[in-house]
């Protein structure tokens, strides 16, 4: 053998060796690199303790586009007023929305008509921690608008991770279902300068999983996209009516774009962002630089004294969320 065909054959199995090693790496991280177990977030999963939820409207459903059930709450406008704005409400990470229970029900005695939804995937909107394609939510909050006409104006309000998924709508090609988007306190990505160092002590993030999965969509391969890559700080009695964790699927539809600076140069219609001083996961104080520097500047309301859940319990931050979507 020629010293050019040994090399060449060298080469060959030095390739083949990379191959391999790189297969079992993703086989590695998609097999075990799921999120870690993370102890309950008493900021989080404490505050509803103290909520009487015994005056949570019985559930309503819808039938997605699927036809998977999904539940709603129906919170009419005190005094039933006709055409009356309806604010379509989307809970935050791993809840659903009884959970905004408070937040509704304040909104509904401002006059507005109220329809709180448990996002697919959360509640009782088909099998928790899942979704079925990425971009499925968004085809749910369409759904919905269809299902459940409304003659007046309608808002879509999101808290959180939800505040996030809201952007993600505002920015995408369905904005004109809605004339008016309210972000409370909302997730944009893990990069954001709005959070803060140290607050990962709500989700537990499978990275390697992720990373891997992410790549592998990139290449058209979903085979695995039900595998969990979020799991989240909720204690004992939370996990009984909560979702604990969240396939790739979810975690990637529910929520901005990567590029969440697209989804705020994208958006149209009005948009208010609300969130709370005292907020202990993000930086609120970060937030209006952040969407003027992505061209487009949006008027950013600090809640004073109010946490992360304080934003949608909390009686005076309950109050100024209702003034900022009247106004």
């Amino acid at each position: 053998m020629n010293t050019a065909s040994a090399t060449g054959k060298l080469m060959l199995i030095s390739v083949a060796t990379l191959v391999a090693l790189l297969a079992i790496a993703f086989a590695a991280a998609i097999a075990w690199g799921g999120p870690a177990p993370i102890a309950p977030l008493a900021s989080i999963n404490a505050p509803f303790a103290k909520v009487d939820f015994s005056t949570v409207p019985a559930p309503s459903n819808f039938a997605a586009r699927d036809g998977t059930p999904m539940t709603w709450h129906h919170y009419p406008a005190a005094g039933e007023l006709p055409n009356a704005r309806r604010i379509v409400l989307v809970h935050g990470s791993s809840a659903r929305g009884r959970s905004m229970h408070a937040l509704a029900s304040g909104l509904a005695a401002a006059g507005f008509d109220v329809a709180a939804l448990d996002m697919r995937g959360h509640g009782d909107s088909g099998p928790r921690g899942q979704a079925s394609y990425i971009g499925q939510l968004e085809d749910d909050v369409e759904d919905f608008m269809r299902a459940v006409p409304h003659a007046g104006p309608s808002t879509l309000l999101g808290f959180s991770s939800g505040g996030g998924f809201v952007l993600r709508f505002a920015g995408g090609n369905r904005q004109a279902l809605f004339d008016r988007y309210v972000l409370l306190s909302p997730y944009l990505h893990h990069t954001a300068p709005t959070n803060r160092s140290g607050s990962s002590g709500w989700v537990s993030v499978g990275l390697p999983r992720m990373v891997a999965l992410t790549l592998l969509n990139q290449a058209g391969v979903t085979a695995w996209n039900d595998l969990p890559v979020l799991r989240f700080g909720l204690n004992a009695v939370a996990r009984q009516s909560l979702t604990s964790s969240y396939s790739y699927t979810l975690a990637t539809s529910f929520g901005p774009h990567s590029d969440y600076r697209e989804d705020i140069r994208a958006m149209r219609g009005d948009v208010r962002l609300l969130a709370g001083s005292d907020d202990e996961l993000f930086d609120a104080t970060k937030f209006a630089a952040v969407f003027a520097d992505a061209g487009q500047p949006v008027a950013v309301t600090l809640v004073p004294g109010a946490n992360h859940m304080g934003l949608t319990l909390d009686a005076g931050a309950v109050q100024a969320v209702a003034r900022a979507c009247a106004t």
